[in-house]
């Protein structure tokens, strides 16, 4: 069916069509099931007999809105059944104070350091707790600029480098120290590297110190010196090194609900497509195509092989507006949409607003 044609049906339907989609939509939403007509027929506010529904039933099925799995008289919504579902009659309510205050207090505890994972892993777990689905993150590279280092000894031979950036997140990394150093060696070494860190990226840092390196020789002992070069070290690790970075809670969510073979394929594909991490710049340049929630339903989008599960993402975005990740739900096509959209719409201001 082509979309002109697919449109102008959609357009033709009358309010008791309407009606009934949205009833079988509904009992698909909930349980899962195929929907009969004398169930369907129960439901409806105006009286309306089995064969009647029967009637609508076949007009949507021509339409491509519904289809029978088997041979039962129940119907299931299609991919494109979803699609119009969402897009022109699904009714999306807002968050409650109280579960706005939830889901704050929760993405906040991963920011009490407001180191990213703990962010970002706090912001997973409560999409996967409050969804049927799996949570997902995905970053993008990140250009943290840089305000702040010290060095803080926490042993004898043991240290950490603290790095505090422009946008106020917090990186630790653990170092080695050599034996006897002295406290005003940590001092020196925080001193020089703050008089060239400020406002640079960890790359544009880096670069230069490589630049300054005997000149560094000639300013600093020795052991200055060795502890200035351990703290570039750890920088390695940081997330502005790295390129994009998937982050997946509540996987075991996608298995509780499987009725047939190939509901367990699926998801062994999907599973495979997240421990490859694949097709993360195509996810992130979907959501940084428009602004807000964008819903993926089924077989009309391949990414992460999805063919029989739907994605709800939206973006959150630095203090500049640029795109620095996506939060969402990967999960089956009966997601409670109107639930889930409200729910990663408002995690993701959270998170950008926490983070960037």
């Amino acid at each position: 069916m082509t979309f002109e044609s697919w449109s102008g049906s959609l357009r033709d339907l009358d309010q008791r069509s309407r009606e009934i989609f949205r009833r079988i939509v509904d009992s698909y939403l909930e349980t899962g099931e195929p929907a009969g007509s004398r169930n369907i027929a129960r439901l409806l506010p105006s009286p309306l007999s089995p064969a009647s529904v029967r009637n609508v039933m076949a007009d949507l099925e021509r339409a491509g809105l519904i289809y029978a799995p088997h041979t039962s008289a129940g119907r299931l919504p299609t991919d494109l059944g979803l699609r119009f579902f969402v897009d022109a009659l699904l009714e999306i309510g807002d968050l409650t104070s109280d579960e706005r205050t939830a889901i704050e207090a929760k993405v906040k505890t991963g920011g009490a350091g407001k180191t990213v994972e703990n962010v970002l892993n706090e912001a997973t777990e409560l999409l996967s707790g409050l969804s049927r689905g799996a949570g997902v993150v995905v970053t993008a590279k990140s250009d943290l600029r840089l305000k702040h280092i010290e060095f803080v000894r926490i042993e004898p031979t043991r240290g950490l480098v603290v790095l505090v950036g422009e946008n106020g997140i917090v990186e630790n990394r653990l170092i080695d120290l050599p034996p006897g150093l002295p406290a005003s060696v940590l001092t020196e070494a925080a001193n020089y590297l703050n008089a060239h860190i400020r406002g640079r990226t960890i790359a544009e840092v880096r670069g230069e110190m490589e630049k300054r390196s005997e000149a560094a020789r000639a300013e600093l002992d020795a052991l200055t010196h060795r502890l200035v070069e351990a703290g570039l070290a750890s920088w390695g690790q940081l997330p502005g090194e790295r390129p994009g970075t998937l982050i997946v809670r509540g996987r075991a969510n996608l298995l509780d609900d499987l009725r047939a073979q190939e509901d367990l394929e699926r998801i062994r594909l999907l599973f495979d497509d997240l421990e490859t991490q694949r097709d993360l710049i195509q996810l992130l340049g979907l959501a940084d195509s428009g602004d807000g929630v964008r819903i993926f339903i089924g077989s009309e989008n391949k990414l992460f092989s999805l063919s029989g599960s739907s994605l709800v993402v939206s973006p959150y975005r630095d203090q500049d507006a640029r795109v620095i990740g996506v939060v969402g739900v990967i999960g089956p096509t009966r997601l409670n949409y109107a639930r889930v959209v409200p729910m990663v719409d408002y995690t993701a201001k959270v998170v950008g607003k926490i983070l960037g």
